[in-house]
């Protein structure tokens, strides 16, 4: 029954992703030829030229031979700028997602139910927040990143302090989700015995909760300008701490569930420590100079821009925590609760790679407009599309290939791996369309459309994808396949295709002035709260 009403949907899936990827690149055939139209060069320098480049500004000169370069070339330094963030950004949240799984794996391994609540406290209560702190991190992204771009170098500083109090305060505000996590699963439909043991374990990552709030602020402000290669090291450390973590508080001491806990907490405390004594000790001179009290100020005004990011980001982060909390309300929830947080989590290792690219856009499109490059703002968008595209592409045939081994990872549960495989393809469309459309949000938020891309995606999810769903899971009687499949092709293709429009109808050279306002204006504020 499944098999035969999913035809359409497979098809659907193709054309949507077909044609979000043909209205972005549908520009490159309408590329001007003439010489002095080319591309602008990108501002993006190694940090080691930024004093020679600031002191000696005939280097801009040098765009003409960047202009007269064929397309190829072009394309291959614009990866090369692209991957510069984005290659120390796919293995941070990789090592940071790895660490995720590897809790997973030992809860999965003590039983049943402990691999069903700690996903439940993780994926939902956790997730649930993570969405919305790292949303409104994002902000970071569009003042930083056209500051960055701009040399406006001393106001990076301020701004991440002035994220770090926004957050901290916001991490107490969500704390009754915590402590209310086991009657709030229940309300939600959970059965008794995981939504009891979900909300002891929401209790032992309050600690991780409150991580975030410095965190994710740090990666932000690191990658605005180009400061990539520490988070490597950083987030390759805390790997490595956390695996040792879980083997002696799970394996060795046996503290179950509460030591998967432990070990998450103290790992991502690992990845603050890291990072900032990084910008404390040298390592961002021009950009970080002590804490100031410069920092408390303005603090309405960049509440409000956290906010509308916040809820742009958290809005695509709580869509599919719901479909994970709808589970609970079918029958034999345990195991739909099982098999779906494993195509999670799954989903959530490729999409490191999706995010990385969100950043690495986000920062591109940021840094260009920041600096007056209106046309490498739109370059990079494209070239960044397509390489985001090809990398979904081969993780779609992986899933395909491997569908019915991939859960042994994490379960070694007949009924789990079975019930994986059935919900294989949908979790390879997601992929698929997951490696456009973060792309398309980075740009938004290098841009500053956080606002706009709010509404929209409360239409395509909320208003779309999830009436869907619904309808697909109860009123065709299809369970959890039902409602993933209505939520993908319903909500995330639909919010990817107006978002692809949205792109490819974008005026650059108006975005050039709006993030030169955009800069001034929060100069001028600055200067006048110092004085």
């Amino acid at each position: 029954m499944f098999s035969i009403i999913l035809v359409p949907f497979r098809y659907t899936s193709t054309l949507w992703y077909s044609l979000s990827v043909y209205l972005i690149l549908r520009s490159f055939l309408n590329m001007e030829s003439s010489k002095g139209e080319g591309l602008n060069q990108p501002l993006l320098l190694e940090p080691k030229d930024l004093d020679k480049n600031h002191k000696n500004d005939a280097t801009c000169t040098d765009t003409n031979t960047l202009q007269e370069n064929s397309l190829p070339a072009k394309v291959w330094d614009e990866t090369k700028q692209l991957w510069h963030i984005v290659g120390p950004t796919v293995i941070s949240r990789i090592s940071n997602a790895t660490m995720n799984i590897i809790s997973q794996s030992y809860a999965g391994h003590l039983g049943d139910l402990e691999l069903a609540s700690v996903s439940i406290a993780n994926n939902v209560i956790v997730g649930f927040n993570w969405g919305l702190l790292l949303g409104m991190a994002s902000a970071l992204e569009t003042l930083c990143g056209q500051a960055f771009g701009a040399k406006k170098y001393s106001m990076l500083g301020t701004y991440m302090q002035r994220s770090w109090i926004v957050l901290f305060l916001c991490c107490f505000l969500l704390l009754p989700l915590y402590a209310f996590a086991t009657p709030i699963l229940k309300l939600l439909g959970q059965p008794d015995d995981i939504a009891q043991q979900s909300g002891h374990l929401a209790l032992w990552f309050i600690p991780l909760h409150f991580s975030f709030a410095f965190q994710f602020p740090l990666q932000r402000f690191l990658q605005s300008q180009l400061k990539t290669g520490v988070l490597i090291w950083v987030s390759l450390s805390a790997l490595v701490i956390h695996v040792f973590l879980n083997w002696v508080l799970v394996s060795r001491i046996q503290l179950g569930v509460v030591g998967v806990a432990l070990s998450l907490d103290i790992s991502w405390w690992v990845l603050v420590l890291g990072m900032y004594l990084y910008v404390a000790c040298g390592g961002c001179p021009q950009t970080w100079t002590g804490f100031s009290l410069q920092a408390f100020s303005g603090l309405l005004e960049f509440l409000k821009l956290s906010a509308s990011s916040g809820v742009m980001l958290c809005l695509e982060n709580w869509y599919y925590r719901i479909l994970i909390v709808m589970t609970g309300f079918f029958e034999n929830a345990k195991l739909a609760v099982d098999a779906l947080s494993v195509c999670m989590t799954i989903n959530s290792w490729e999409m490191m790679f999706a995010l990385s690219f969100f950043a690495g856009i986000g920062v591109r499109v940021a840094n260009e407009l920041g600096a007056g490059n209106g046309r490498a703002a739109k370059f990079a968008t494209k070239v960044c599309v397509v390489q985001s595209s090809l990398i979904g592409l081969f993780f779609f045939t992986i899933v395909l290939i491997f569908r019915g081994k991939l859960a042994f990872i994490f379960s070694s549960s007949t009924q789990v791996v079975g019930a994986v495989d059935n919900l294989a393809f949908l979790l390879a469309s997601s992929i698929l369309l997951n490696s456009v459309q973060p792309v398309l949000s980075g740009v938004a938020v290098g841009s500053g459309w956080q606002s706009s891309v709010a509404w929209i995606n409360i239409f395509c999810y909320y208003i779309v994808g999830l009436p869907v769903g619904l309808l697909m899971g109860w009123g065709f009687h299809l369970g959890t396949a039902g409602i993933w499949a209505g939520m993908v092709f319903g909500g995330t293709a639909v919010q990817t295709l107006i978002l692809s429009i949205m792109t490819a109808r974008t005026n650059w050279e108006v975005e050039v002035e709006k993030a030169d306002s955009r800069v001034k204006r929060w100069s001028i504020s600055d200067v006048e709260s110092h004085q």
